[in-house]
Formats: structure tokens, sequence, C-alpha cells
């Protein structure tokens, strides 16, 4: 029986909740599919750093390594100042795990309320593939005569041609395996950043003409992809960004798909190990008292499981979600689902 190495994170605040219920759904997939997961708990989290003073072991990267995946609950906690934790877990694993890529499925499923008059899921379901160790991230800047009236502030957005060429790739590859409209947008700025997005944009024709000629290429502004994904979002297939805009533009689709209760995401390393998550925070006004919506949770473990290959487990647990939403849930919201956060679970995991 093949089995899967799982780091757990379950975080700050309502974090381990969710997991514990996505979890329940993952080990149902896997006794339904054959396969087996083997999950190793970490406590990295606010309640640790309070404790410790230690936001993330230095041998955390190297530790995480040694796993197919990880899965994480949420990070964030209201006695911590905000960043602290965000920057030294979520960022530097990011960064020192190479996760160079966030994908952000933009799906509306039925019984979901959509914000967007008039359309339902068959308008919206796209992907957005976001560029995710380079731009405004790196910290390349600095402050100069801080705290005077002539104080300079900088933060540039760096790119170099391999990270632009390897999300590309990756974008490309994904549209392909995606295999509906064969449509690939770039999304950027090219008439103001003009170095930056020439760049994303020669290496977005080139690539695509070389290798790549059976997928449609366009381009959108951002300005216009926030107006589109508002009024059109049905034009879309996968988008393809930088790390700035893709963080704008993916909070933007979660809401057209029904709020953060919904939407997960991956930080992925192709060649190495990724971490999935549900997009929403930590929600730490809801910590135990059993009434949060795990969905994005659970949709994060089954994007896992696709990105190991198990791809008809995955399908099973979107399929379940789907029923669950359709024909259960009164809504989304935390304490209005109808059913609280562990039956939820169980009614996922039992369609699975």
């Amino acid at each position: 029986m093949k089995s899967y190495n799982i780091a757990v994170i379950g975080g700050d605040g309502t974090g381990p909740e969710v997991v514990r219920e996505g979890v329940k759904v993952l080990n149902a997939a896997a006794n339904k599919f054959g396969f087996k997961l083997n999950l190793t708990d970490f406590d990295f989290g606010g309640a640790r750093y309070l404790r410790t003073g230690e936001v993330l072991p230095d041998s955390a990267s190297g530790e995480m390594r040694k796993f197919d995946a990880i899965y994480l609950g949420a990070i964030g906690h209201p006695d911590v100042k905000p960043g602290i934790l965000e920057k030294g877990i979520l960022l530097r694993l990011r960064f020192e795990l190479d996760q160079y890529i966030n994908l952000r499925p933009v799906k509306l499923f039925p019984g979901v309320a959509c914000p967007l008059v008039g359309k339902g899921p068959e308008h919206i379901d796209y992907v957005v593939v976001r560029e995710n160790t380079g731009d405004l991230y790196t910290g390349t800047g600095g402050v100069t005569m801080k705290g005077t009236p002539h104080e300079v502030a900088v933060q540039a957005a760096v790119y170099n041609r391999f990270q632009v060429d390897r999300c590309l790739k990756y974008a490309f590859e994904y549209t392909r395996k995606r295999n509906k409209k064969k449509t690939l947008a770039l999304c950027g700025k090219t008439n103001v950043l003009t170095y930056l997005y020439d760049l994303w944009e020669r290496a977005f024709h080139e690539m695509g003409a070389k290798d790549f000629a059976d997928i449609k290429r366009e381009y959108y502004h951002v300005d216009a992809t926030c107006m589109w994904m508002v009024k059109n979002p049905e034009w879309f297939d996968v988008i393809v960004t930088g790390n700035m805009f893709g963080d704008i533009i993916t909070d933007l689709g979660a809401i057209t798909q029904g709020g953060m209760g919904i939407a997960a995401g991956g930080n992925i390393n192709p060649e190495g190990v990724s971490m999935f998550e549900p997009i929403g925070g930590s929600a730490p006004k809801y910590t135990g008292q059993n009434v949060i919506n795990p969905l994005a949770a659970v949709c994060a473990g089954g994007m896992m499981l696709d990105t190991l290959g198990e791809s008809a487990a995955a399908a099973a647990i979107e399929k379940a979600v789907m029923d669950v939403t359709a024909n259960k849930l009164k809504s989304l919201a935390a304490g209005k689902m109808g059913y609280s956060t562990t039956q939820v679970g169980d009614l996922v995991a039992e369609r699975v």
C-alpha cells in the first residue's frame, strides 16, 4: 500500500479545529482509495512563540523536507503583534522550502451564495497561478532618515528570468493538464511597470510559442483583471501573475466564490515539499466553539492529495464538498451553517 508522510501544523485559533476535520476527510479518502497517510503534528504558532520566544526553530525547514507535504491550519494569534508569526513561519517556510507557486482555485460550489448577481457555478471556475517567492516580498529596499519629515522608504519589486520562467512553465503545464479552455492569461501592468512586466510578457510569449503552441495566450492589465473577475468571471481559465498582484486578485476571487470559508490554496514546490492551507485566518473569536466552517481546510486537503498524485481521491473530496454545500449547509458563516464544525466534517467524510 502506498503511504505518504504528512507534516500537520494546526497553528493558531480555529486552525486545529478545521485541520481535525480535514484529517477526518483525508483518512476517509485514504481508506476508500487504498493509500495510507502517516501524520506528524508540529506545534508551530502563537502559543509556542509566547511560551518559548521562538517563532520557528532553525531546524524546521530541514525537518519539513523529509515529508511528502505539509498540511497547515492557520497562523495568527491575538496576543502576538501582526507580522511576527506570518513572516516568521509562513513566509519563512515558503522561501526556505522554495515554494515558488501559490495555486489558488476560484470555484463557486453549488448552494454557495455568490455576491455577483446572476453568476452561478457554471460562471466561476478558474485558477490563479501566483509566483510566490519574488516581487515586493523579497524585502529588497530600506529606510533612511526614519522618523523625520524627510523619511524615505523604498521597497523594490525584484524578479530574475529564472524565477519568471519556472512560474510560467508551471502555469502552462497546469493549463494543459486542466484541459478546459486551454487559455493562459498573463496578468500584469506593462503600461506602467515597464521593466518588470516587460520581462514577464517577453518570457510568456517566447515560452508559449516555443513549447506550448496548443495553449492560447492572453494578456490583461491587473486593473482590468479585477473588473472582469467581477463582471465576466466566466472568461477565465488560468491566470498567471506576480506575487503582489496575485496576492490581491486571489482574495477578490475568494469573495466571488463565497468567501474565505471555502477558499483553499497550495504553496507548491513541484520538485520538493509543498504546503496546503485554508485561506481564511485563525478566527480566534470562534476558538473552541465548534462553529467554524472547516470546508476550506477540507478542500486544501483535497488539493494536497491531487498534488501528491491521488487525483481520484481529490475528486471524491471535491464532489463530497459540493454535495454538502448544495444539499446541507444553510450558510458558510461560522455558527450559521446549521451544523457544527465536527458535523460538517462528518457529512463530507460520509460522502467520500
